[in-house]
């Protein structure tokens, strides 16, 4: 049996630690002294402020030992919130931003579209997720061009083209020329509105409608004497500043280019 030494004897019984409580608000905590029961509200110049069932609030120190908790003394010490996680920030395409990431490498396949409006376009919903993937968007100057240049650009494996045709519809102009593309490293989508323009939803440029121009009237320019936008790449201006994000583009559009993007960055485009 161990023997106990003088000091042991002399040192007297051993007080239990008393532990030491985060003072987090809502924590129902008794003053032993006083009876007074409440809430932590608050932690200020060393004191922790108290909220009882009737909303009236007490000041006390926080002495060691100091309080009750569930009938046993504790010592309340400032509490100290956990470190809120970063909050996601999501791009105009809807995708969660990357932040602090370089562009990677531009890859060897592309994304073409019609023309400059539709690629400032793009790049206005999709210009975040396009740099993090390395695609490049060029345009194409008009659809009736789209054979003699995959043809220039030469397709394969790594190498693949993603398309973006407006008015794609059946029996226009764009669908049987997009029908006589037979090439597994092509894909082509379009949506059925007749310019980029009008992929816009009407809300986001302040109208409640596109306006419906006669055949034969250059549309661009229809539609901007009929809203009283001055000339074409005026009213381009009005379109482009009210996209901010993927919310203000219609359902065909969003859907076209999200099929692109998946078809040209597919894992096996990877090095």
């Amino acid at each position: 049996m161990r023997s106990h030494s003088y000091d042991d004897v002399l040192a007297g019984p051993r007080r239990k630690k008393v532990p030491e409580v985060p003072a987090e608000p809502g924590l129902v905590v008794e003053d032993p002294a006083s009876g007074f029961c409440g809430a932590v509200v608050k932690i200020e110049y060393g004191n922790v402020v108290l909220e009882d069932a009737k909303g009236r609030h007490r000041v006390f120190p926080l002495a060691p030992a100091g309080f009750l908790l569930e009938g046993k003394p504790v010592t309340l010490v400032p509490y100290r919130a956990p470190a809120k996680a970063p909050a996601r920030r999501i791009s105009a395409s809807g995708s969660v931003r990357v932040e602090g990431l370089k562009a990677r490498v531009a890859r060897d396949s592309r994304i073409w579209v019609e023309g400059k409006h539709d690629a400032e376009l793009v790049e206005r919903v999709w210009g975040h997720d396009l740099r993090v993937e390395g695609v490049v968007v060029e345009p194409l100057d008009g659809v009736d061009v789209l054979a003699d240049r995959i043809a220039e650009f030469g397709t394969g494996p790594g190498r693949r083209l993603g398309v973006l045709v407006d008015h794609l519809v059946p029996g226009s102009k764009e669908s049987r020329l997009v029908e006589a593309i037979r090439d597994e490293n092509v894909l082509v989508t379009g949506h059925p509105y007749i310019d980029v323009w009008e992929a816009v939803r009407p809300g986001a440029v302040g109208i409640e409608a596109w306006p419906k121009i006669p055949r034969g009237t250059e549309w661009k320019q229809g539609i901007c004497d009929a809203l009283g936008w001055g000339q074409p790449f005026e009213g381009w201006q009005r379109v482009l500043s009210g996209v901010s994000s993927f919310r203000d583009l219609e359902t065909p559009l969003i859907g076209a280019v999200e099929r692109l993007i998946d078809f040209v960055t597919e894992p096996e485009e990877e090095d």
